[in-house]
């Protein structure tokens, strides 16, 4: 529910700020969210697996997910490309939506 929150006040981030190609909709936004749900599920697993307990899973594999989507908006700055709100706003949401379907999964 937190990262739904934050991905709401980061959607409301002045327009001005981003990329003229940085649209709110499209294919690459499709891959933030899906892949970012790949991450928090794969990490919530992993760490099942390794036996941590099923709330220290959950938030361990969000702050995973969280690391990976804005470390792929820091490595595309550092490549040249904008770092993009929008991008990490579907990261989030993407995230969101696989620990609310893990949590209830109890």
């Amino acid at each position: 529910m937190r990262a739904l929150m934050l991905a709401l006040s980061l959607s409301l981030h002045p327009a001005g700020d981003h990329a003229a190609g940085d649209r709110w909709f499209g294919a690459d936004k499709i891959k933030h969210f899906f892949l970012s749900a790949f991450v928090e599920s794969v990490s919530y697993a992993a760490l099942r697996t390794a036996r941590v307990g099923r709330d220290p899973a959950l938030v361990a594999a969000s702050a995973v997910t969280l690391a990976a989507g804005i470390g792929k908006e820091v490595h595309d700055r550092q490549a040249g490309e904008p770092f993009s709100v929008r991008d990490l706003s579907w990261d989030l949401a993407g995230g969101a939506a696989a620990a609310a379907i893990l949590e209830q999964a109890r």
